[in-house]
């Protein structure tokens, strides 16, 4: 029975997330001026303003869309205190040839993008590996403290999707937040058909003692 609750609070955890991507995904995007707003932004879409850093890009490699294997071509985007975030311009596939890259240049002048802002998840842990610092550098994981190294830019702990419409990006179709709540309103019915099952188990074993 405790389980089955416990699935019941996952499954309200996963509703107060919808509620506020909601929320966030609500209002319209504006300009933020102040690195440290980024960081109670998630969800939100907001404008930056700066320049991309074409000489400093990382292939985030292992990704699958649509089926089909390729990478993220992630960009740093320079702010005016010389703190960077790195931008999702989006998924380019291998098509077979890993060893031929997409033209991923892009100019370094002034411009404000629209973006969209999540808090990367690092989805694997490495050992320190020797990495070719030649740009652009293929990456696995998404280690902000370790890109921050590399790039020589400190790097908000902060990911920006580039909005659908923007130019200087690739394929972009950003995956809506899906919080699993009917998951684990299931989970949580099995567990209470589980104790009921053995409710009824232990009162018949109990009632075929008691006659002995």
């Amino acid at each position: 029975m405790s389980l089955g609750f416990w699935q019941l609070d996952r499954a309200d955890e996963k509703r107060a997330i919808e509620r506020a991507i909601t929320l966030a995904e609500s209002n319209p995007a504006q300009l933020i001026s102040s690195v440290d707003e980024l960081l109670n932004k998630e969800h939100y879409q907001v404008l930056l303003k700066g320049h991309y850093d074409n000489n400093k890009q990382f292939i985030y490699d292992n990704q699958i869309v649509n089926s089909t294997a390729g990478y993220y071509v992630l960009t740093p985007f320079i702010f005016e205190n010389k703190s960077a975030i790195l931008v999702n311009r989006g998924f380019v596939p291998w098509y077979g040839n890993r060893n031929k890259l997409a033209n991923i240049k892009i100019n370094n002048e002034t411009t404000i993008i629209q973006v969209k802002l999540i808090i990367p998840k690092e989805r694997i842990k490495l050992k320190q590996q020797t990495v070719n610092k030649n740009f652009p550098i293929l990456i696995q994981s998404l280690n902000i403290e370790r890109l921050s190294q590399l790039s020589g830019y400190q790097v908000v702990p902060m990911l920006a999707q580039l909005d659908v419409d923007a130019k200087n990006g690739f394929y972009r179709k950003w995956q809506p937040f899906y919080g699993s709540v009917d998951k684990h309103l299931g989970y949580a019915l099995q567990w209470f058909l589980m104790a009921l099952v053995l409710s009824f188990i232990a009162i018949y074993l109990l009632r075929k003692n008691s006659r002995k």
